[in-house]
C-alpha cells in the first residue's frame, strides 16, 4: 500500500531529450505489533549526465490475518467535505477512473477494481482510491492556482483511506514561497497531507 513520498526537483526535465531513471531501495524498516513492512523506493532521474529529480516512494507491505481496521459500511455518496483553504478542487471518484489509474500506473491490486474482493476479503466498504492519486490531485490544485510557479520539492503522506463515490475535497493554503494541502471527505479532515515548496 501507498503511504507517501518526497520528490526534489534540482532542474525540471525536458521533453523530447533521452532521459535516464535508476531506481533501488533505499531502506526497509520492518514494524512489529500488526506485521508491517516499510520500503523506500528510490528514483533518480538524469539527462545528458545531470541529476534532474529524486523521487522516494514509501510503500506499506502487511502480512495477512489480524484484524482490518473499521470503516463506514457503505461511504456516503452526498455528505460533503468543509473546505479550509483557498484553493479548493473536488472530485467524486468513480469505478472507471480507478480502473483507468490502474491501468496507466500498471496496478493490479484488486482493492482499486474489484469490489466484492475489496469488501469480503479486506473489509473495505468500497473501492479504495489510489494513493498517487490522490497526490495527483492535490499537485492538480497547486497547478490550477500556480501555475507560473515551478514546484522545488513535493513532500506527501496519505493517512487514511478514501473510497470510490465519496466527495473528495483537495483544498491548500498559500504562504511564502510554499503551500499546505490535503484530501478531505466529509469523514476525515485530513484523509492525505502535502507540502509544496516552490523555486
Amino acid at each position: 500500500m501507498f503511504a507517501g513520498g518526497r520528490c526534489e526537483i534540482t532542474e525540471p526535465l525536458r521533453l523530447g531529450e533521452p532521459a535516464e531513471r535508476t531506481s533501488s531501495v533505499a531502506a526497509v524498516t520492518p514494524k512489529h505489533g500488526r506485521e508491517l513492512l516499510f520500503v523506500t523506493e528510490r528514483q533518480e532521474f538524469r539527462q545528458h549526465g545531470r541529476l534532474c529529480m529524486v523521487e522516494e516512494q514509501e510503500v506499506v507491505y502487511q502480512s495477512g490475518g489480524g484484524t482490518a481496521p473499521r470503516y463506514p459500511a457503505t461511504p456516503s455518496a452526498s455528505a460533503a467535505p468543509e473546505p479550509e483553504g483557498a484553493w479548493q478542487l473536488r472530485l467524486r471518484p468513480t469505478e472507471t477512473l480507478l480502473f483507468r489509474f490502474s491501468a496507466l500506473t500498471a496496478n493490479a491490486h484488486r482493492i482499486h477494481y474489484d469490489t466484492p474482493y475489496a469488501r469480503e476479503v479486506e473489509g473495505y466498504p468500497g473501492l479504495v482510491v489510489h494513493g498517487p492519486l490522490l497526490a495527483l490531485l492535490m499537485l492538480e490544485l497547486v497547478r490550477r492556482n500556480a501555475p507560473e510557479r515551478q514546484i522545488r520539492s513535493l513532500s506527501h503522506r496519505l493517512h487514511r483511506p478514501t473510497f470510490v463515490g465519496e466527495h473528495l475535497l483537495a483544498d491548500g493554503t498559500p504562504a511564502e514561497g510554499q503551500a499546505r494541502l490535503r484530501i478531505a471527505t466529509h469523514r476525515e479532515a485530513r484523509h492525505a497531507t502535502a507540502e509544496v515548496t516552490f523555486a
